[in-house]
């Protein structure tokens, strides 16, 4: 680096002087040095100027590479004094300079004055006058300055100053060390504290080479967190500069090249230093940034010990005024109006570990996704059985709680959405799927950033970008120190012990499984639930965390309308007001937390800096259960869902959603509902928005009777369905509805219908061929496909089924009294159907007795008085089958099995 002036000799021949003026790039040693102009639009011109006359000792010079048997040259005494006497007078300061010789390399020898003009300090006659530097030997004193140089050496001599001083300068001469050993520990033994430094070199603007004092370490140090445009070096040999890599070397080396500076050594990257340069005047590592010189860099950025924050604001300085390398800059969210970028929104789901559906105040829904975490996956190619459907929510490491912790700190809250980026659709290739477009944020409620909590618990990773990647979360920096912090803790994802095994049953649809599961739900009464999902106002899916299973769950007592569905080669549209009965039931219920914690975020939840402030409480839980009252074929449950005590069956009825259906009337909620649906009636609302109130008769209520009254009719039993409901016809009239259907066939006969020429739509009525290959008058039930239409025959009560499907009660009634005329007596009357006794019409005997005699059905004990001596009878029936062991009583008195041994009482 350091080299020695020599003498101008004749061989350039005499020149006629210029005094010309330039700024002090650089000092090489005590009597050469580097100037340069003004900038003018990038770096400017450099000359290197030796002083003419003189001579000062050589600085010490490090072996080449490329020549591995030469040895590194230490300095020559008082060479390094030189140079720092140079240095401290020089750098940065306006010279002027004449050159007196030239040699024909291209060397140019002169005199320097400290100023702008030459009546300044002359700098060689200060060195000689100090000891550090001799006249040029075999000099002749034949001019003024080559006198005045004599003189000045001869009272440095005097004087004993410099090289004229006693002994032969050893001290001066460093003991340069240009590695070290073990960097790491060197780092570390400086405990981030300052030390002094001078900037020997510039590289590029973010990597200079630094000579540390006052142990004499030459090390290459990086600006932790940045990184400026380099040079390029290509096959020749000759470096390439990337754009402003050359302005920004000039912007550090004028602020920083063979200054005094202290240094932070903060980590070690290879054999290379990480570190922040202090001056005076400044941080360099922020001024960079500030003026576009610079972008911040991930991995080093976390051990800039002055903050990340600010060297991102920095950044964030350059980018809005898109200065130097941001002049093209576009932010990710440029496009979004302010209102798009920031809101509060209200948390309504949870979706998987990095994604949750808001409520906006507009009423519309929105998907959010977490802006640089990763949710746990699957780690390897053989870590699924290939033969067992996957479920990530339950199959994936970490993935439930992951799930968990958000859905029981967000559901039903109001968070804070920060828009990051938007990251746009990508179509599927042959390792990834397809993805839609995305909407990227930073989600923040009491003043915890969301993600930065997930990733600190070890439940998400963060994802790392290539460094011109600017879609990233706004707060990235804390997200990787967070995850620091659960590596170094072993947590979630880091934690070296076993994965957290979630054996959940899923019994949804299977009817085996869930007859199994029937007993124990019934038995437990209220048990507490989690909403996973909502198919429609009255149909979901629930984990019950004790029993540890899923459920698909039906509200019952109500008639909900159905939603659309797609069925093959046809979309069945849904019922009016479908959509907002989901809705209402999603905002309600799904994934509310089932335990009463008002303390959502506690102190292990919050970040290390926020644990000391105490703890807000930002809102309270909802409380879901379930009362599980019956299946139906299909091994969906039947019951009741309470959300903190309120029945979810009432409130839909109550907001005019639903209909009371006539299966409640034996609920203990059946008042509720009937009061809820005559209000909802009263307002005429969604689906009672066309109700007319219908003129009622009075009725003498049953309980008033004193007697039994028994006036039974002739009637003819058409269809019995498998809860022992049966549909008769009067047989007064049944000459009336033969002739219409006489009439209806023959029509059919003159007009056959055309195949297609008719849309199914669920409700309508039309006519419809029966087993038997007539026509009959039905209303469409459901349908599943053009081909597959489920209907109800009006007339008949018939619905086609599997006749395996009947109950051996059933069968037994069918037996008997199907397609034959009966006695009927309605007994009392309830919404929906009469309740009625059955006598055969020849020998009048009750069928309900007779069944009841087998032990195919129980008695339902009522307390009305007319009843009493029917039900006495029934009863003593009953008690009859049950010591005979028929049927239903086969294994005794199942009703009072375990009721006792669980604490459960009727």
């Amino acid at each position: 680096m350091a080299s020695s002036a020599q003498s101008g000799g004749s061989s350039g021949g005499p020149m006629v002087p210029t005094v010309q003026r330039g700024i002090v790039k650089m000092v090489l040693s005590g009597c050469a040095i580097i100037v340069r102009g003004q900038p003018r639009g990038g770096p400017p011109p450099e000359r290197q100027i030796n002083l003419s006359n003189i001579r000062a000792g050589n600085l010490a010079r490090r072996a080449a590479a490329t020549q591995p048997d030469a040895k590194d040259t230490p300095d020559e005494p008082w060479a390094f004094p030189a140079r720092e006497f140079l240095r401290k007078k020089l750098i940065g300061k306006e010279v002027c300079f004449t050159i007196e010789n030239k040699t024909p390399q291209g060397r140019e020898y002169g005199m320097i004055y400290l100023g702008k003009d030459t009546n300044g300090e002359n700098i060689a006659e200060s060195l000689v006058a100090e000891g550090l530097a001799t006249r040029r030997e075999g000099m002749r004193a034949n001019n003024p300055e080559q006198n005045r140089l004599s003189e000045c050496e001869e009272q440095a001599k005097a004087a004993k100053k410099g090289m004229w001083s006693e002994g032969n300068g050893s001290h001066t001469i460093r003991d340069l060390k240009y590695a070290i050993e073990n960097p790491r520990h060197f780092v570390d033994s400086h405990h981030q504290k300052p030390v002094n430094a001078i900037i020997e070199h510039v590289r590029d603007g973010s990597v200079v080479r630094a000579l540390l004092l006052p142990d004499y370490y030459l090390v290459t140090v990086m600006l932790s967190g940045i990184k400026c445009p380099t040079f390029r070096r290509e096959a020749d040999g000759s470096e390439t500069p990337e754009p402003f890599a050359a302005e920004a070397k000039f912007f550090t080396e004028s602020r920083l090249l063979q200054r005094d500076v202290q240094i932070i050594l903060e980590s070690c990257h290879n054999q290379n230093i990480l570190g922040t340069i202090l001056h005076p005047n400044g941080n360099i590592t922020e001024l960079l940034l500030k003026e576009g010189f610079a972008r911040c860099v991930d991995w080093s950025i976390a051990v800039y010990t002055r903050g990340a924050e600010k060297l991102r604001a920095a950044e964030r300085f350059a980018k809005e005024r898109r200065l130097r390398i941001w002049r093209d800059y576009v932010a990710p969210t440029a496009n979004l109006d302010q209102k798009d970028k920031q809101f509060v929104a209200k948390v309504m789901q949870v979706l998987n570990a990095d994604a949750i559906v808001v409520k906006l105040n507009s009423g519309d829904y929105k998907t959010i996704h977490l802006s640089s975490i990763r949710p746990p996956r699957l780690e390897g190619e053989n870590t699924q059985d290939k033969n067992k459907k996957l479920r990530p929510l339950y199959d994936i490491p970490y993935m439930f709680e992951a799930r968990e912790f958000l859905r029981k700190k967000l559901i039903g809250k109001k968070v804070n959405v920060t828009v990051d980026y938007i990251r746009p659709a990508s179509p599927a290739t042959e390792t990834v799927p397809a993805f839609s477009e995305r909407t990227c944020a930073t989600v923040t409620i009491g003043g915890i950033n969301i993600a930065e909590a997930l990733v600190s618990k070890g439940l998400a990773t963060v994802i790392r970008y290539r460094q011109d990647d600017d879609q990233r979360s706004s707060h990235y920096d804390e997200l990787l120190a967070a995850e620091a912090r659960a590596i170094k803790n072993g947590k979630g994802l880091h934690s070296k012990k076993e994965v957290p095994i979630h054996r959940v049953a899923d019994i949804s649809g299977d009817t085996q499984k869930a007859k199994q599961f029937l007993p124990f739900l019934q038995r437990a009464g209220r048990s507490e639930a989690v909403v996973e999902y909502v198919f429609s106002g009255s149909r979901l899916k629930l984990y019950l965390p004790k029993e540890t299973c899923l459920i698909t769950f039906l509200l019952a007592g109500i008639e909900c309308p159905r939603g659309a569905r797609n069925l093959p080669g046809l979309v069945q549209e849904g019922e009016p007001f479908s959509e907002e009965a989901m809705l209402f039931t999603k905002e309600l219920v799904l994934q509310r937390e089932f335990p009463r914690i008002k303390n959502i975020l506690t102190k292990e939840d919050r970040l290390p800096e926020e644990r000391s402030a105490s703890v807000p409480t930002i809102g309270g839980s909802h409380l879901v259960e379930v009362e599980v009252e019956s299946m139906d074929k299909a091994g969906n449950f039947i019951g009741w869902l309470h959300i903190d005590g309120a029945n979810l069956s009432v409130l839909l009825v109550e907001h005019a959603l639903s209909k009371v259906h006539f299966t409640a009337e034996r609920s203990s909620y059946y008042k509720s509902l009937l009061s809820a649906e005559e209000a909802a009636k009263q307002k005429r609302e969604k689906v009672w928005a066309h109700y007319e109130e219908q003129p009622v008769e009075e009725v003498t209520p049953v309980l008033e009777e004193k007697e039994r009254s028994a006036s039974y009719k002739p009637v003819f039993v058409t269809e019995i369905t498998d809860d022992l409901h049966f549909y008769v016809q009067d047989v007064e009239t049944g000459t009336q509805l033969e002739k219409l259907m006489e009439n209806m066939r023959n029509d059919i006969t003159s007009h056959p219908p055309v195949e297609g020429s008719y849309a199914p739509r669920r409700g309508e009525f039309c006519i419809a061929k029966f087993e038997d290959g007539e026509w009959y008058r039905a209303r469409i039930e459901k349908v599943e496909s053009p081909a597959k239409v489920h209907v109800f025959y009006i007339d008949y009560g018939n619905v086609p089924q599997d006749e395996d499907a009947r109950t051996d009660a059933v069968d037994s009634v069918v037996r008997d009294i199907q397609n034959t005329q009966c006695l009927l007596n309605v007994e009392h009357l309830s919404a929906g159907c009469p309740h009625v006794t059955l006598q055969f019409a020849d020998s009048k005997g009750d069928v309900g007795l007779g069944l009841v005699k087998e032990g195919l059905v129980m008695v339902e004990v009522r307390k009305e008085k007319q009843f009493q001596k029917v039900i006495t009878e029934y009863l003593n029936a009953q008690e009859s089958a049950k010591s005979a062991r028929l049927n239903l009583w086969r294994y005794g008195d199942f009703r009072a099995d375990d009721a006792d041994e669980f604490g459960y009482s009727r």
